[in-house]
């Protein structure tokens, strides 16, 4: 798990668009949130990846970008974003490199039967590249407000 103070691992994945996106890219301009979903619309996490969408213009006020991850492909995070008008990018993580680097895996028997499952997750990553905020297993109903709110102080 990554902690507040630790440096963000780097990326660089695929988006909804096949176009690459890389954390560096951000260093210097942007804070970002960088937010980890099981899969593409599901009730839960297109609840999640709509509110993010709807606040995007207040956290843009702050400076500040919204990265969701899963790992669904491009052309699933395509029809998601279409399907539900969402305005945020949407990044492919079909190895899993970035959600093992951010430690958002975990496994989980079912059945007899272990399975690697994806944590939904949250972290702030400030203009500098350091996690300003990292929370695990979140509740989705209200928890973009919960991160502007995290977003806010950072300005302060």
């Amino acid at each position: 798990m990554l902690h507040p103070g630790q440096n963000a691992p780097s990326f660089s994945l695929p988006d909804a668009d096949m176009q690459t996106v890389s954390l560096s890219e951000y260093r210097g301009r942007k804070n970002v949130v960088l937010y980890f979903y099981p899969r593409d619309d599901t009730p839960v996490c297109t609840l999640q990846a709509i509110e993010f969408s709807d606040h995007e213009d207040q956290f843009g006020r702050y400076d500040c970008v919204i990265l969701g991850v899963s790992r669904d492909d491009c052309l699933a995070h395509a029809a998601f974003r279409d399907k539900h008008g969402l305005s945020i990018k949407l990044l492919s993580d079909l190895d899993s490199e970035v959600c093992r680097k951010y430690g958002v895996l975990q496994q989980k028997q079912t059945d007899g039967v272990s399975r690697e499952c994806l944590v939904r997750s949250t972290f702030v990553i400030d203009k500098k590249g350091v996690i300003r905020h990292a929370a695990y297993a979140v509740n989705p109903r209200g928890h973009a407000n919960e991160v502007y709110e995290v977003v806010k102080r950072l300005k302060a």
